[in-house]
């Protein structure tokens, strides 16, 4: 027997804010059964597994050990800059095909061409 990914969970200070920011990145929404204390995003469309944000007490501390790597659909500048618009921050460009950014809450990922 094998298991699959059902969900990827993320320790935050305010699971409905970083919720919000990655279900509009990602085209989604956040459940509806959602709290301060926890939230949940479905994946857009069908498979994938979903985002679990979860209320801890302690402030995130060191560099993610994993991350997601977006890839734009379109132009690389107009995503960094539409996720700039949602909460996000650019951390560093990495060439001219990725940039590395941070969620609300300070959770990096990157953007690719």
């Amino acid at each position: 027997m094998t298991a699959f990914v059902k969900s990827v969970t993320f320790d935050c200070h305010a699971p409905l804010v970083v919720a919000a920011f990655w279900a509009a990145a990602l085209g989604s929404n956040v459940d509806e059964d959602s709290t301060e204390n926890r939230a949940w995003v479905e994946p857009p469309g069908w498979g994938g597994p979903s985002l679990w944000f979860q209320r801890v007490p302690e402030p995130k501390t060191a560099k993610n050990r994993q991350h997601f790597d977006l890839r734009a659909i379109g132009d690389l500048g107009a995503e960094v800059d539409r996720l700039c618009a949602l909460g996000a921050t650019r951390v560093r460009d990495d060439g001219d095909d990725l940039v590395v950014m941070a969620d609300p809450e300070g959770n990096e990922f990157c953007v690719e061409a």
